[in-house]
């Protein structure tokens, strides 16, 4: 009986309030109207916002995959440019500089943490492609900051093991590059034995880095070149092509006017006496036009000698 009673009275209440809604709504229109006003305000800024995020996130990861992208392509283009006595080492400086400002603008985390790791990565590589020699102040000052950027990662990347343990390993890096082998190795094996990092590629680099830490202690030095050869001096010769020789020039020898006369033979038995008469000299040739001109008084033209009474004729 009760029950029943409950739900008549229920039912008697809900019939007087559709029947008042009307009259309510009439007395009530203007609050209504303001809240679904602020309703539909705020589920459109609510929209906005996500949708500007979304923007922002997509711009942002495109910005950032350029800016990691541009590391592995200008090592090559410094390479050469070492090779050639031109220093471009202020190409790194300046995309560090971009990378640190996209970390510490973004409200990523692991986007700002993963363009913090490529920074400090870059800051050492600077230190490699240089044309000159660096002194250990300017060591000291990139690596410096390559810490302070790995540290920085390591923080807000401390939910996402592949890029903590990058970070931690890139603090080892920085402290090989100063020297500090077994501060490095030390934290070599935090990264190799975290069990956190399992599956990671630093993981398996500081593995690989603790094995081979102790070679890079000592210096590095080169053996002497062996001595060159010393060129042979080499004697020249002439080619002539067929046909490039001239025809040979004859020289016309000058032929004595008055020959001496010949020395009669000597009588058998008898030593051949040597003839005193002076050589004839031959007279300076005279200038064009003019007849030669001779001191000498000619010599008359020697006789032939008789034939004998008793020769057979015909000799």
């Amino acid at each position: 009986m009760k029950a029943d009673h409950r739900h008549e009275l229920k039912t008697n209440e809900l019939a007087d309030w559709l029947a008042n809604l009307p009259e309510w709504l009439r007395e009530n229109r203007s609050t209504l109207v303001a809240s679904a006003a602020i309703i539909v305000v705020a589920v459109a800024v609510y929209f906005w916002i996500f949708y500007q995020r979304n923007i922002a996130s997509a711009r942002g990861q495109v910005r950032l995959t350029n800016l990691v992208t541009q590391l592995p392509g200008q090592k090559a283009g410094l390479a050469r440019a070492m090779g050639q006595q031109n220093d471009q080492s202020f190409l790194l400086i300046d995309l560090a500089k971009d990378l640190q400002d996209f970390g510490q603008s973004t409200h990523n985390k692991e986007m700002s943490a993963l363009a913090l790791i490529e920074r400090g990565d870059t800051l050492r590589t600077e230190l490699h492609y240089r044309s000159w020699q660096v002194d250990r102040d300017y060591v000291a000052k990139q690596i410096a900051l390559a810490q302070a950027s790995y540290e920085l990662a390591l923080q807000k990347a401390q939910n996402v093991p592949a890029l903590a343990a990058t970070a931690q390993f890139g603090l080892g890096l920085c402290e090989e590059e100063l020297g500090n082998v077994d501060k490095a190795k030390e934290i070599y094996r935090t990264v190799a034995e975290n069990a956190a990092y399992e599956g990671t590629a630093a993981k398996a680099a500081a593995a690989t880095r603790l094995k081979t830490a102790d070679d890079y202690k000592g210096m590095v030095v080169f053996k002497p070149a062996p001595p060159q050869p010393q060129p042979q001096a080499s004697v020249p010769t002439i080619q002539l092509k067929p046909g490039a020789a001239g025809s040979p020039v004859v020289i016309p020898v000058p032929v004595n006017p008055n020959p001496a006369p010949a020395p009669a033979p000597a009588p058998a038995g008898e030593a051949p006496k040597a003839d005193n008469t002076p050589a004839p000299t031959t007279p300076a040739p005279a200038p064009t036009g003019e007849a030669p001109k001779t001191d000498a008084a000619p010599v008359p033209p020697t006789p032939a000698p008789a034939p004998e009474a008793n020769a057979p004729s015909g000799g």
